[in-house]
């Protein structure tokens, strides 16, 4: 079975994405499923569900969704081996800058949209660095000089990455996209791989419940700012 991690920040158009590549898939006779994860609350599954799509979603609650995810990932692996499918696609909570969900080996797409601001790629770490796929949305809505500085400024961050537009509502690009996701490798077990970047790094009070401010209240990982000299 093919797997591929699906990653971005909040309201890119992941699921818009995917579900595009995915009627593109179903065109060549391929079985997809998808196991979507989030933080607090998602009804995106349904959307799946109501296309005909093998569907899971896991809620991450208080945790890290990038923990949440690599401690689960597994599972949901051996879910989809269950159901027969040629691919399945894991989808990120819509993710903070730092996090790291993709895995060595197994192919990368992070979604990121043209309304985001040209300064945003500099400021996503591995989730769009350490990408293979890089997808811009919402092309439709800027002109065609602000896509192209947009994607040279996701072409400095990421250079080795292929870069494509991507239109969740249309479908436009979503043909070129499945192409790429068929070609990935097959994999028989996550158990052993390694994730491409290491995940955000916190033990602290405030990890395990602690809601009081003040420096008695802090124990474990913190990191203090240095307010002093020039600024």
């Amino acid at each position: 079975m093919k797997f591929l991690t699906v990653s971005g920040p909040p309201s890119s158009g992941k699921t818009a994405v995917i579900l595009q590549a995915i009627d593109a898939l179903k065109q060549r006779g391929h079985t997809i499923g998808v196991v979507k994860f989030d933080c607090l609350v998602t009804e995106d599954d349904q959307l799946y569900a109501r296309r005909g799509i093998a569907v899971r979603k896991g809620i991450s609650g208080a945790l890290c969704p990038d923990h949440y995810f690599v401690s689960n990932v597994e599972a949901c692996m051996s879910w989809g081996q269950e159901q027969g499918l040629d691919l399945l696609i894991s989808e990120s909570a819509g993710l903070c800058n730092r996090c790291a969900p993709h895995i060595q080996g197994v192919t990368a797409v992070c979604v990121i949209d043209n309304l985001s601001g040209i300064g945003t790629p500099k400021k996503i770490g591995p989730m769009l660095k350490a990408a293979d796929i890089v997808v811009i949305t919402k092309g439709d809505i800027v002109s065609q000089a602000e896509r192209e500085v947009f994607a040279s400024r996701v072409r400095q961050v990421n250079p080795k990455a292929t870069i494509l537009h991507v239109n969740g509502i249309t479908g436009q690009g979503a043909f070129e996209l499945s192409t790429l996701l068929v070609n990935g490798e097959d994999h028989a077990t996550l158990t052993g791989k390694k994730l491409r970047f290491s995940m955000p790094s916190a033990l602290c009070s405030y990890c395990l419940g602690e809601t009081r401010i003040g420096e008695q209240h802090q124990m474990g990982n913190v990191r203090k700012m240095d307010l002093g000299g020039d600024a």
